[in-house]
Formats: structure tokens, sequence, C-alpha cells
């Protein structure tokens, strides 16, 4: 049923998705970084059809509650003017981003593991086992999350599709989310096709790597202190000052330039307060780093 929404998808919205294809190229190179199997055409047209769907079923619902709740003409077409085009457009930007969102969570992923990784790669490579079993016996730890899977390509490619070991980890570089990876395997590539000393390269790199992510590590922990008096300054003291502030308003004057005073703390504690909030947890998860 999937594949028959996705043909009928790019039936309809395959010709706009080529003509206007330069507007979404962030989306097009993200997709392969994202690990989506869905060719750009395909994602892009899926995309489309699921957001006029979106606005049609909710022109279709708001009709349908409309009959039910008495509402004035103007707020009636406010409504159905309004809240499908604002439902598609949240469909619209949270399905168009959803690749370059999963891409950075990935890039996070590989590279909080990397270190380990490559210092796991090395002590494997001291005992004189080709590279090719180093990336098989990489890709079947899943504690490595998405590196683990990046690995898994590398040995696909060769045992599928017959690609020479070098080739394999180009192409999983070529399309890796994460650069400081790119680098490693492009290296490894470098290293192998000029005879150096594969145990001396990862030594190397898993050192530089390590490093790397305890410096990541500390300053997120510096930044956290400074997150926390942002909090308790702005997300803690400051409404409780304007709730205390408001109540007293309240009991001497209940309206204040026309509205309630009552109604403007309400609002205050039941939509301000609880948004900011989840604005607040929603950065820290994007500054977030994996430990």
């Amino acid at each position: 049923m999937m594949t028959d929404f996705k043909g009928l998808a790019t039936t309809l919205f395959s010709g706009i998705v080529d003509k206007y294809s330069d507007l979404f190229i962030i989306i097009k190179e993200n997709l392969p970084k994202a690990d989506m199997k869905i060719a750009f055409r395909t994602y892009m047209s899926t995309v489309l059809l699921t957001t006029v769907i979106v606005y049609l079923v909710s022109i279709f619902a708001i009709g349908i509650a409309l009959l039910f709740i008495k509402s004035s003409l103007i707020l009636s077409i406010a409504y159905i003017a309004f809240i499908p085009m604002t439902s598609a457009m949240i469909i619209l930007l949270s399905l168009t981003f959803y690749p370059v969102q999963r891409a950075s969570s990935r890039k996070k992923n590989i590279e909080s593991n990397l270190p380990f990784v490559l210092t796991h790669m090395g002590a494997i490579s001291g005992s004189g086992v080709p590279p090719y079993v180093i990336f098989r016996l990489i890709s079947q730890f899943s504690e490595y999350g998405e590196l683990a899977k990046e690995m898994g390509k590398i040995v696909r490619n060769i045992d599928q599709f017959g690609i020479d070991p070098l080739t394999a980890v180009k192409e999983v570089a070529e399309k890796t989310p994460s650069d400081s990876l790119r680098e490693v395997l492009l290296g490894f590539v470098t290293t192998t096709e000029s005879g150096g000393n594969m145990k001396i390269f990862l030594k190397s790199a898993g050192d530089q790597a390590l490093f790397e992510w305890r410096n990541r590590r500390e300053r997120f922990l510096q930044q956290l202190s400074a997150y926390a008096e942002f909090y308790t300054g702005i997300l803690i003291a400051a409404p409780l000052f304007i709730i205390a502030l408001f109540s007293v308003l309240n009991q001497i004057q209940p309206e204040f330039s026309g509205y309630n005073i009552l109604s403007l703390m309400k609002m205050s504690i039941y939509i301000i307060v609880p948004v900011l909030n989840g604005a607040f947890l929603m950065f820290l998860g994007g500054v977030e780093v994996e430990m």
C-alpha cells in the first residue's frame, strides 16, 4: 500500500519536484546522510501529496465541526481559512526537514562513538587481521549505534555487491553525515594505498578523536552552568514574579488596558510558561553532547 502511495505521489508531483529541485537541494544532500532508502523525487512527491491530503482532511474536519458548533460567519471563515493552512504548513515543514534532523542525529551518534570504535579497531588490527574482518566485527556491535551501521554498509558493499574494499570504504565515506568519520575512512584508504602502518594510523586517529570528544564534553558541561543560570532567572524567577504581580494587580484593579488580569495570569500559567519550558528543552536537546 505504501508503494502505491509513493507511486501515486510521484505521478502527480514529480514534475513540480523536478522543476523546483534547487529549492530543496539541502534535502537532496541529506537524504543519503540520513540513511533514508528513498529517491529524492519520490520523497518530495510523497511530502507534497501528504500535505495536500492533510489540507483537504482539515477542511472537511473543520466543516463537520462547524455544523455542531455555533459560530459567527467571520469566525467560521477564519477557521476554514487558517486552520487547514496551518496544519498543512506544519506537515510540509516537518516532513521536508525531517531528513536534515535525522542526518544531524546520526552525525551526533557517530561522533560520540567514534573514539571508542577507533580504539577498538586499533586493538583488533594489532592481531594482524585484514581490514575486512575489522569492519565486520565492528558492524556486529549494536552498542556502537549508527557507526556500526556505517561499518555494516562497507561489509554489505563487499559481500553483496562485490565491490573491492577500498572502493566500498570510499562510497560510505561520501555518504556519511559525519565529517570526522569521513576523514578517518579516507585516511584509511590513503594509508592502505601507500602501504602505511594501519595500527599506527588507527591509534593516532583514535587518540585525536578521543581528545576532541573530551573537549566537546567539557565545553558542554561549562555551557550547562550558564544555561542553568538562564533557566533559573528567566524561566523560574521571572514567571513567579509576574504571576505574583498579576495577583496583586487583580486585587487592586481587575482590568489593565482593557485586558482582564485574571485571564492574563491564567494564560501565563497554562500557555506561556509551558511553551517557554518546552522550547528550552528542545534547545538543550539540540546542543546536547552524547556522553
